[in-house]
C-alpha cells in the first residue's frame, strides 16, 4: 500500500494506492474508493522509468454550472471540485429548500451550497478546509 499526498490545480489529495493486479488498481481518493483501469501491463523485459514525464493538458473548458445543484434523494452532492472553506449547518439542524449549507471554493471563487429539499440534516461527511471532487457526498438530510 502507497500513500501519496498530491496538489492538483491548487487543491490538495490524498491518495492511496490499495492494490495493482495487472492493468487494475484500487485506490481511495480522500477516502473516497475508486477502481482504477491502467492503459497496459507493464512488460518484464521493458524497465519502468522511475518517474514518468507528464506533458501538461490545457484544462477542458469549464461551463458554469449554479452551485445549488445538489443530488436529490436525502443527499447534498458537490457540484465542483474544491475545498470546503464554511459549514453553516449542524447535524440535527432543521434546513429548508434553497438554505445555504455550505460554502465551496472552487477555481477562486465561492460557492454556496444550497438545499434542494426540506429535512433535518443526519450527517455531515465534510470538514472546513477539506478537499473534494465533483459528486463527493457532503451532507446527508432526512425528510
Amino acid at each position: 500500500m502507497k500513500e501519496y499526498n498530491l496538489k492538483i490545480n491548487g487543491n490538495d489529495y490524498r491518495v492511496v494506492v490499495k492494490g495493482v493486479d495487472g492493468t487494475r488498481a484500487d485506490v481511495e481518493v480522500n477516502g473516497k474508493p475508486y477502481e482504477v483501469v491502467v492503459g497496459e501491463e507493464p512488460k518484464a523485459d521493458r524497465p519502468m522509468a522511475a518517474a514518468p514525464t507528464a506533458t501538461p493538458v490545457s484544462p477542458a473548458p469549464v461551463q458554469a454550472a449554479p452551485a445549488a445543484q445538489p443530488a436529490s434523494g436525502g443527499v447534498i452532492k458537490s457540484p465542483l471540485p474544491g475545498v470546503i472553506m464554511d459549514i453553516r449547518v449542524a447535524v440535527g439542524d432543521k434546513v429548508s429548500v434553497g438554505q445555504c449549507l455550505m460554502v465551496l471554493e472552487a477555481m477562486k471563487m465561492e460557492n454556496n451550497v444550497d438545499s434542494d429539499k426540506a429535512g433535518t440534516v443526519r450527517e455531515i461527511k465534510v470538514a472546513a478546509g477539506d478537499s473534494v471532487l465533483e459528486g463527493d457526498v457532503l451532507i446527508v438530510i432526512e425528510s
